[in-house]
């Protein structure tokens, strides 16, 4: 089973494709049942429906390729309850020989406009001369379009006459730290002014700027430059900001009628203010400079509660973000995370777990209370950090990571990696609409002996009870819809599960699945993407269990499952439960003779999933030594909502070593694979490697790739940067590309993360390339391993 396939189907991962009848059989997986889902992944075909769904008046699930079809009485039978609903008038002349897109069984993912009104849907949607709902043809038939040209008709026809003008856009928010060097702030401006320029001129822009005061900028004031100046060490109410700011409040029926609040100036369309929106950030200027041994003075806190505020008062209802760009942490007002004063250092993780970060508690109290004031507005909230020292992304982790917004660790504003990330999040798609959408709810649609348990990764539950929600919680639980402020195409979210008390489900009998994501669109109309998926039980021992095990799904559920513990868990003990773990899936899994460890085997469908453990509790996702605690937000933030592939690489990076001998070959990541006559690249998905043996380096050094007779030289100098650069241009992140000789310093971020097969502790080294350290080998791990797993 191409597990890769089935996900560019589907858009989930499945660690087990088959699920055991009993609660028993299920909790002695060890792994538990879960589904990685990716809800916008891009589809090579996807149908674009310009109609609302039809749903199942008892539990709610949509109409399906799995639901049983009476097209003679036009009644359709729900797969998940079993419930009989009617067609509407709409769907009249239904049959086996002309079904509607939605029944198509190739489409197990179809995504429609809801709200959407046809005005002449014969002429729009009509493939064949009979439908006027958008219904499509049975694909069996020999005179029926292909499926690649039935989609393009789908998403031409149904964006035909869409007038974005009129339309109010999203709101971005900037928030700008003034204490920055004038260096950085103009890098920073040039960027800010790059994205207004490009902005749709419907999209609603505010600018805030901070030092240890906070600066709202009124937009709307022609005669000069206004700003509202607020105290930086107040924490402000939503009611308070509003009344500060000087916008009215109001009626409830007004705000039906209009998106936004239109009586103030500090939040405009692009159309509006870009001269004055313009004006104002290249009035930006540094801050003066501060008193010698003290940090600048910051408010950043007091700033997003502004930015929050500012958004609740003009009442929008269009989807909207808050983006903050700073260089250095808060050391004035609420969220402060350090004192001005140099002679009190930052904290660290040390700090963290002895009870000593005097602020830390505080500042993530403080967060917490912002986060449930931007899941209310549907606010996201991006940071864009560009500084050599921490800037409190610990304690803003959670605001930014449940919204869904973006975070950057960066060293400056002028570097490439700041303008590519800041970049990407503005590129349109093929209309001219921004690639983002905002407001969204996940819902989850079970058969009934599925139970839903939660999830791990950008959501929020909004603790909506039904009979399918399991009282177990794991993660974001007690619901069966989640919250998102944002999602991308690459969003990926952990959904877990259990099998349900009545164990009444039979062995080989379907159960099925449905993943409802309701977005607003970049358009800002909005749409709801259903993806429903089938699956087998299957009885006690069956094999169909081993055949279906995913272990690179697994292995991404486990890790998100860990550094869930992480965050009230001391790394000694989330390591110890991962061994346990382990050792329990070894034991099961394993065939073996009982007290003989050399027995013991692992199928191929199980024997990758150890050394993926093995990695994982070497990671800095577990082990956060020489990590700070904002570098481990950051790790934590970007594994929780990546999916399989992605954080694969980030838990066993990837090798490949390039030689003389022939094209580029993936090796063992290990110490044995650095050799002075070879180049290796590395990729742990948040730095890029380019590794020179020592023999290539002295060689290059003495400029052999100038030499024309060197031909294959130089060739072999440029194929890993080559891979490097189309590496480093595809992923946002854009990661850290790093060149370094054997032996040099920047090999440390090689040598950090190979297996140390050859240490100062080996008997035998041959000369080869050797790891200092203390840390248990691959193969001491796996012969530990065996040894506990065969005692049964």
């Amino acid at each position: 089973m191409d597990f890769v396939e089935l996900e560019a189907i589907e858009g989930l991962r499945w660690p087990w494709n088959s699920w055991p009848v009993s609660k028993s059989e299920a909790a002695a997986l060890v792994v538990p049942l879960s589904v990685m889902c990716t809800p916008l992944m891009q589809f090579n075909e996807l149908p674009l429906l310009p109609y609302d769904p039809l749903v199942c008046g008892q539990c709610g699930a949509v109409l399906n390729p799995y639901a049983r079809v009476d097209y003679t009485t036009r009644i359709w039978v729900c797969s998940f309850c079993y419930r009989k609903n009617s067609f509407p008038r709409s769907y009249t002349g239904i049959g086996e020989n002309n079904l509607p897109a939605e029944l198509f069984p190739t489409y197990s993912t179809v995504e429609y406009q809801v709200g959407k009104k046809v005005t002449n849907p014969t002429s729009n949607l009509n493939l064949n001369g009979s439908w006027s709902n958008g219904l499509r043809p049975n694909p069996s038939l020999s005179t029926v379009m292909s499926s690649s040209s039935l989609v393009s008709s789908f998403s031409s026809s149904s964006l035909a006459g869409l007038d974005s003008r009129g339309v109010v856009g999203p709101a971005f928010v900037f928030v700008v730290d003034l204490s920055s060097s004038e260096e950085e702030l103009r890098a920073l401006k040039n960027e800010l002014l790059l994205v207004v320029s490009q902005l749709p001129e419907n999209a609603l822009v505010g600018l805030v700027t901070f030092d240890s005061m906070v600066h709202v900028h009124d937009l709307g004031f022609a005669e000069c430059s206004r700003v509202v100046v607020l105290h930086g060490e107040r924490e402000l109410s939503s009611e308070q900001t509003r009344k500060l700011l000087g916008i009215p409040q109001m009626p409830q029926q007004q705000l039906v009628k209009m998106p936004f609040n239109q009586k103030q100036g500090f939040l405009l369309s692009v159309s509006e203010c870009e001269f004055s929106i313009t004006a104002a950030i290249e009035d930006i200027h540094s801050s003066p400079q501060v008193r010698p041994g003290h940090r600048p003075q910051r408010s950043t806190g007091a700033a997003i509660s502004a930015a929050i505020g500012l958004l609740e008062g003009c009442s929008i209802n269009t989807g909207s973000r808050i983006m903050v760009f700073t260089s250095g942490p808060a050391t004035v007002g609420p969220g402060m995370i350090v004192d001005s004063n140099l002679g009190n250092a930052i904290r660290n993780h040390r700090d963290l777990i002895s009870g000593h970060a005097a602020n830390y508690r505080k500042a993530c109290e403080f967060y917490k209370r912002l986060l449930h004031r931007l899941l209310n507005s549907s606010i996201v909230l991006d940071l864009f950090a560009c500084s050599l020292d921490q800037v409190g992304a610990a304690e803003l982790r959670s605001c930014v990571e449940s919204s869904g917004g973006f975070m950057i660790l960066g060293e400056s504003f002028e570097s490439e990696q700041f303008r590519k990330c800041l970049r990407h999040l503005f590129i349109r798609d093929e209309e001219g609409n921004l690639k983002m959408c905002f407001d969204v709810t996940i819902e989850i649609v079970t058969t009934k002996d599925v139970k839903i348990c939660g999830a791990l990764g950008p959501c929020v539950s909004l603790k909506k009870m039904n009979s399918s929600v399991s009282e177990k919680e794991i993660g974001e639980g007690g619901t069966n819809v989640w919250k998102l402020g944002t999602l991308t195409n690459k969003t990926c979210i952990a959904f877990f599960f259990q099998v349900g008390d009545e164990q009444k489900a039979q062995p080989s009998s379907a159960f099925f699945i449905q993943f409802i994501t309701r977005y607003q669109h970049g358009n800002m109309g909005i749409r709801k993407r259903v993806t429903t998926a089938a699956r087998r039980w299957v009885g006690k021992n069956s094999a169909e269990i081993a055949s279906g095990f995913d272990q690179e799904a697994a292995a991404s559920v486990m890790a998100r499952l860990a550094i869930h513990k992480a965050e009230t868990t001391a790394a000694p003990d989330v390591i110890r439960w991962l061994d346990q773990r382990l050792i329990h899936f070894a034991s099961k899994f394993g065939d073996y003779i009982q007290e003989d460890p050399s027995s013991f085997r692992l199928s191929s469908n199980f024997s990758l999933y150890p050394q993926f453990m093995y990695y994982l509790r070497r990671s800095q996702f577990i082990d956060v030594f020489n990590s700070s605690p904002d570098e481990t937000a950051f790790f934590r933030l970007m594994l929780n909502r990546e999916g399989v592939v992605c954080s694969l690489i980030m838990i066993q990076p990837t090798l490949f070593q390039y030689s003389f001998d022939g094209p580029p070959i993936p090796v063992l990541l290990d110490v044995c694979s650095i050799s002075p006559d070879v180049i290796l690249l590395f990729d742990s998905y948040f730095c890029v490697v380019i590794h020179y043996g020592s023999k290539i380096a002295q060689w290059r050094k003495l400029a052999f790739d100038k030499d024309p007779n060197h031909e294959s030289f130089r060739k072999l100098l440029e194929a890993p940067e080559i891979d490097a650069e189309q590496l480093v241009a595809e992923r946002i992140p854009v990661p850290k590309l790093i060149k370094c000789d054997q032996h040099s310093s920047q090999a440390r971020f090689l040598l950090a993360k190979l297996n140390p097969s050859v240490t100062q502790n080996s008997t035998y080294k041959d000369g080869s390339e050797i790891i200092l350290t203390d840390d248990v080998s691959l193969q001491d791990f796996t012969e530990h391993l065996q040894a506990l797993a065969v005692q049964g």
